[in-house]
């Protein structure tokens, strides 16, 4: 990325605590970016819609929540319509970064997830949503043997420290109100991984070939 105290960074997730479990410390140690979190799913959940507000806040950051299909059944939805609910909440214009899920998910497993990063990067390669660069989280559980934990290998790999991860830990239990022997609260990751892509074609490839979570 061009190295400037501004950004317009653009993170592109499933539900309300996506951003801040996978990418919370990241936001938060760059506090002069202009971070925008597209939230597909939950808008209109009384109880998950405002504490995502509240969230925003306190990340600094600007949002806005959609109301995707979210059954806990987990359908499968059509690309196009994940596609045309990612255009119709992202501003129209250039990012600096873009930053959404692994093709794989960040743990075994959510559709969501995968249907949303399928999506953001395809949209990238038809050049219908513009980014200097994409990062897709990079986490792995062992197939539900673990909790989900940043992938060390990954193309960026930050440790946060103890003050940044308590305040993204605040965000899980005090706003989001997870319990603290919850799985949200007992996942969230120390540590951020990403996969790092400048170029379209690359990532599309990459996703053509299953995406990489080891």
């Amino acid at each position: 990325m061009v190295n400037k105290k501004s950004k317009t960074i653009a993170v592109i997730v499933a539900h309300p605590d996506d951003e801040t479990l996978w990418a919370g410390g990241t936001i938060l140690n760059h506090p002069t970016w202009q971070w925008f979190i597209v939230c597909l799913c939950r808008g209109n959940d009384k109880d998950r819609a405002p504490k995502f507000f509240k969230a925003m806040r306190v990340l600094g950051a600007k949002g806005i929540i959609g109301n995707l299909n979210d059954d806990q059944d987990q359908k499968p939805l059509t690309e196009n319509k994940v596609e045309q609910a990612i255009q119709e909440l992202l501003p129209s214009k250039h990012f600096d970064l873009i930053i959404s899920h692994n093709p794989s998910g960040e743990y075994s497993r959510h559709i969501r997830h995968e249907e949303v990063s399928k999506a953001v990067i395809k949209l990238w390669a038809m050049g219908k949503i513009f980014s200097h660069e994409l990062w897709t989280f990079a986490y792995k559980d062992g197939e539900k043997i673990i909790y989900p934990k940043p992938i060390e290998t990954a193309s960026l790999y930050n440790k946060l420290n103890e003050r940044i991860w308590l305040k993204k830990y605040s965000i899980i239990t005090e706003i989001y109100q997870f319990e603290k022997n919850s799985w949200e609260a007992k996942t969230t990751p120390r540590a951020e991984a990403f996969w790092q892509f400048a170029i379209p074609y690359d990532a599309k490839n990459w996703l053509n070939k299953g995406g990489i979570l080891s």
